[in-house]
């Protein structure tokens, strides 16, 4: 990942990043005025308790590949003194239970050729790949790629050498023979964005700590009168099944 992303700076690019994020999760179309000012005095909250993620095994994924999403996660977003990170939320068990909707298996893309992977990336995806593919082979090339440079797959490395295996994907300096680097890393980093912020009903996110890290208020029905206060919202997030945080 770039220097930016690393260390204690990771969790800042984290909250410039995702304004939108809680917004698309439960549907709500205020997120613009409400979570700038919450971002920007969440970095001076109390930390939250520490938590772990409860007890899961994966269905789609195999052990091997599992291990390498629980690994990969905790670099993207790290536990630290402001709260838990992915993994502590559960965002791979979100992630596995992603892959068994239609999203996974591209049942609701346009998926006919021609592909002209060389085309600017402003022109939309351009792999005649679904992301149960994308995952199921950057994986494998991911360990591979892995075993060449440290002999050893990657959960089982220094975090260090994650951290630096990851850059390597994310510019696309690693060298995959199945599924570009740059795609497969585009999909893990989006997709655990997505786990960290979404209602725990999706299996991410549990506790909530994604929303109590930018003061989200969840699915409320109503939290309209604070829009454009810039100021922190006082009560505490509250999920679809209707859980408060």
């Amino acid at each position: 990942m770039s220097e930016e992303k690393k260390g204690h700076t990771r969790r800042d690019f984290l909250l410039r990043t995702i304004t939108l994020a809680p917004a698309m999760a439960v549907g709500s179309t205020a997120m613009g005025a409400l979570v700038a000012p919450m971002a920007a005095g969440a970095a001076a909250s109390t930390a939250a308790a520490p938590q772990q993620a409860r007890e899961y095994q994966p269905v789609w994924f195999t052990a091997e590949e599992f291990a390498f999403i629980k690994a990969a996660v905790a670099r993207l977003i790290p536990n630290d003194e402001r709260g838990p990170g992915a993994l502590e939320a559960g965002v791979p068990e979100f992630i596995d239970r992603q892959m068994n909707t239609p999203y996974a298996t591209g049942s609701n893309w346009y998926m006919q050729g021609p592909f002209n992977p060389d085309l600017p990336k402003e022109l939309g995806y351009q792999l005649p790949l679904v992301p149960q593919q994308i995952y199921r082979l950057g994986l494998a090339d991911a360990d591979g790629w892995s075993k060449q440079q440290h002999g050893n797959v990657f959960a089982e490395l220094t975090p260090t050498q994650q951290d630096a295996l990851l850059s390597a994907f994310e510019n696309g300096s690693a060298q995959f023979p199945q599924v570009p680097a740059k795609t497969f890393f585009a999909f893990l980093l989006q997709n655990t964005r997505e786990g960290y912020f979404s209602d725990p009903i999706h299996g991410g996110n549990q506790g909530m700590v994604g929303w109590k890290l930018i003061g989200f208020p969840g699915a409320r029905a109503d939290f309209m009168d604070w829009v454009e206060r810039g100021e922190r919202y006082p009560f505490p997030s509250v999920d679809i099944r209707g859980e408060r945080a």
